[in-house]
């Protein structure tokens, strides 16, 4: 039945837009002040190391979509090129991925409210999931707008804040903490303040800031040519990368003394506020919110669209797959809802660290997800060269850069071990994928 097809309504400006969205979200406008805290100015060095490491990533992601025509996303090459076994075990930790990161973008915009009202964090957080699942239910077309005129927002927001900051460098704008000038990266304590331990801590966060990268790949089954915007969109995202996450925090380290910022609030917020423009730090802080509801609204769409395509490849319930009359999964954006819902209940219960709890979860997962992406790339290669020489997309320096960069995410969870902060989320995470392995078991026992 055509009803039981996903619509190609989103169109290039989407997915590039989509892509943007991907890379511009809470982790940035919220957890960079606790990656801040944690590695000072080094932190600059930190997105630049995973920046270029998720850009290898997504380059054998788009090689591998593009190499078959059917691929929707990357449960396809995982069980064509690493057993079935990868393809249950990825689609659903994708799945629980995105429902962490939402429940994140939620908790988030509870912590933003406060700005404003003095409530309980769950109560905007609930108010703004069921206002997303409401619009999410609507078509894709829909989605492709919200997230399109979102990540204006967003990027018209950073790039002000950096002619702003380079304003106030040049003509030595003073503040109440002194003056803003690019010395303030070494000035106080130095580049690496908090020593190599501070500078290795911050990688969990900072890991967590571009989850969300690989969205474009998701999004190819409802994109109208594929084969011309995956590239274009990927393409683009180191320049992001150096504009949004580096350019942003080079800015915000050299208008505020790295010591001056908290990590219990959006470091883009507090910088108006110690400048001593409150007006501009609460339109900041309505933009950080925007983005916040902004990313949920991607994690919603990820998920259903996860589901659904499990679903369709019998690893999931079969009510999963079934559209609504705009083609939406909409049972599968019911179930996915309640699920992020417990963020709500995690910040009633555990206000002060819920975000850290969900965050350190989420980035341990997406590792695993980028991990399989990686891998399946270097066993293509292996199995089907022919494909690999017809690719008009190859990803660069494989398959050794893929081999470094699983050896960068192996160290990444050794830090999260050593570290007080994250280690009691990456003792639990093993305990998902037990579960999917033990169900995976079940199901071919069948």
């Amino acid at each position: 039945m055509a009803q039981q097809e996903l619509k190609r309504d989103l169109k290039n400006r989407h997915v590039q837009l989509i892509a943007i969205g991907g890379t511009i979200g809470t982790g940035l406008f919220l957890g960079s002040g606790a990656a801040i805290e944690k590695a000072g100015p080094s932190v600059l060095l930190v997105y630049l190391i995973i920046g270029v490491a998720v850009f290898f990533v997504m380059r054998a992601l788009g090689e591998l979509l593009l190499s078959k025509k059917g691929y929707q996303s990357f449960i396809d090459f995982a069980t064509d090129y690493l057993g079935d076994w990868a393809g249950y075990v990825t689609g659903w930790t994708y799945w629980f991925c995105w429902i962490m990161t939402a429940m994140a973008d939620i908790i988030a915009v509870g912590v933003y409210v406060r700005y404003w009202f003095d409530i309980p964090q769950w109560i905007p957080a609930i108010i703004c999931l069921v206002i997303l699942l409401g619009l999410n239910l609507l078509t894709v077309k829909l989605f492709g707008e919200l997230e399109f005129w979102f990540a204006i927002i967003k990027v018209i927001t950073i790039v002000a804040l950096i002619i702003i900051g380079i304003v106030m460098i040049v003509i030595g704008f003073q503040t109440d903490t002194g003056y803003v000038t690019v010395s303030n990266l070494w000035e106080h304590g130095g580049f690496f303040p908090n020593g190599v331990a501070g500078f290795l801590f911050a990688f969990q966060m900072v890991v967590f800031s571009f989850v969300g990268v690989e969205l474009v790949g998701v999004s190819a089954a409802e994109t109208a040519n594929p084969g011309k915007n995956i590239p274009s969109a990927i393409n683009k995202i180191p320049v992001r990368i150096l504009l949004f996450y580096v350019g942003a925090v080079f800015v915000i380290l050299c208008i505020n003394p790295w010591t001056e910022l908290s990590a219990a609030s959006s470091p883009f917020v507090q910088v108006f506020s110690l400048v001593g423009i409150p007006l501009a730090a609460g339109i900041i802080n309505f933009v950080v919110l925007t983005s916040a509801a902004s990313a949920g609204n991607s994690g919603l769409f990820s998920t259903s669209r996860m589901m659904y395509n499990l679903s369709k490849q019998k690893l999931a319930p079969k009510s999963y797959a079934k559209l609504n009359k705009n083609h939406v999964p909409g049972n599968a954006l019911f179930v996915s809802s309640v699920v992020v819902s417990v963020g709500a209940l995690l910040s009633y219960a555990l206000p002060d660290s819920a975000f850290s709890i969900v965050t350190t979860i989420s980035a341990i997962c997406f590792i695993w997800v980028w991990s399989i992406i990686l891998i399946s790339h270097i066993v293509y290669k292996k199995k089907r060269p022919d494909l690999h020489r017809k690719s008009t997309f190859k990803a660069p320096l494989t398959p050794f850069i893929n081999y470094v960069v699983l050896c960068l995410f192996v160290a990444i969870l050794g830090i999260m071990f050593v570290s007080d902060d994250t280690r009691p989320a990456l003792l639990l995470t093993p305990i998902w994928f037990i579960l999917l392995f033990f169900m995976y078991g079940m199901r071919k026992a069948k």
